[in-house]
């Protein structure tokens, strides 16, 4: 396919740039991507947005594409491609990893050693916040006719994180979780919980609007405004004891602590926010309670499939999180919006998925 191309670029000034690019041609193992939707994540805001925080060759490569969280159709092959085909709806694993490296071999490409070939998709190679990406094969995962494809955009980054977060503590129908920032990560750690099991789902916000958000969604038994006393409001609803289960998704120090101390005896705690800090004492909060915290980054691609495969069974949807659709041309007011918090999740769309 011969021709131009618009596509938005991220200077780290709190602005975007829409430009003309060459539309790619795909070589040996790589496909066409005609864009059909195109998320915008928190790590997008606070990495690369506002100023580009990462250095060397994990950092924003000024000039690429940006968007990590493509979805769209196959227009066009190259040669060597073994399983998918023209027409093909897919979702984009968004770090293409070398392959070959042992986090590879697991399909934990997000933790890729090689300096040489890992290359994030919106970071280091151009990215979906364009009308057509330029991918290789093996980062595909098939998009069923059930999905959308803004549901799809969500699962390349979001809605895999989360729920690699859950496997890992291993949320089942017994428990009652907290879910601390209620963010677009948040929102889908509460819609996978729901549709996991979970007995009883509390949630801490501090920003008015997404408190609303979150209520309106009716996913949550309770939304508390974040406050000096979450941890006695948490544990009042529990009956004294505390959650099972409780999971960070704000970053904050403070809503950090409440997902340790909320928590009762022998839980589990996983932090999925990025950045900030956090301060507590090992011994009343961590050791003597028999608590586990995990850290969790993304998630792999064969659980990425797997959360596929569920999410058609649970028939759920996480283009239900979005709450704002602009195009490409109005690239620059999606970016502000979602840097502003005040929102949901906001998409950058294409043809149906604007409807």
């Amino acid at each position: 396919m011969q021709g131009m191309m618009k596509g938005a670029m991220l200077p780290g000034n709190s602005t975007t740039v829409l430009k003309d690019f060459p539309i790619p041609q795909p070589g040996h193992g790589e496909v066409l991507i005609k864009m059909k939707s195109s998320t915008i994540c928190g790590s997008d805001i606070r990495c690369i947005y506002h100023e580009h925080l990462g250095k060397g060759p994990e950092g924003y490569q000024p000039g690429m594409i940006a968007g990590h969280e493509p979805c769209g159709q196959i227009v066009e092959c190259g040669p060597g491609c073994r399983r998918f085909n023209n027409g093909d709806r897919v979702i984009i694993y968004h770090i293409s990893g070398c392959g070959v490296c042992n986090d590879c071999r697991r399909g934990y490409m997000i933790s890729c050693t090689s300096e040489k070939y890992r290359r994030a998709y919106g970071w280091q190679r151009d990215g979906g916040m364009a009308e057509y990406l330029l991918a290789e094969e093996k980062d595909l995962v098939f998009l069923p006719d059930e999905l959308t494809y803004s549901d799809g955009a969500q699962v390349a980054c979001g809605f895999g994180t989360v729920y690699e977060g859950l496997e890992k503590i291993g949320l089942c129908g017994n428990d009652a979780v907290l879910i601390t920032g209620l963010g677009p990560v948040g929102l889908a750690t509460a819609m996978l919980c729901k549709a996991m099991g979970a007995t009883k789902i509390i949630g801490i916000e501090a920003i008015p609007e997404r408190i609303k958000i979150a209520q309106d969604l009716k996913m949550f038994d309770a939304v508390l405004a974040a406050g000096a006393d979450n941890v006695k409001q948490v544990k009042k609803m529990t009956g004294g004891m505390g959650v099972e289960k409780s999971v960070d998704c704000s970053a904050n120090d403070k809503a950090r602590l409440t997902c340790i101390q909320a928590a009762r005896k022998w839980g589990k705690i996983v932090f999925i926010g990025e950045g900030g800090t956090v301060a507590f004492q090992p011994s009343p909060d961590i050791i003597h309670d028999q608590k586990t915290i995990y850290g969790s980054w993304v998630t792999n691609i064969w659980r990425m499939e797997e959360l596929v495969e569920r999410l058609v069974r649970w028939n759920i949807h996480p283009e239900q999180l979005i709450t704002h659709r602009f195009p490409l041309d109005k690239v620059a007011d999606a970016y502000s919006l979602m840097a502003s918090g005040k929102c949901g999740k906001v998409a950058v769309c294409f043809d149906e998925e604007l409807k």
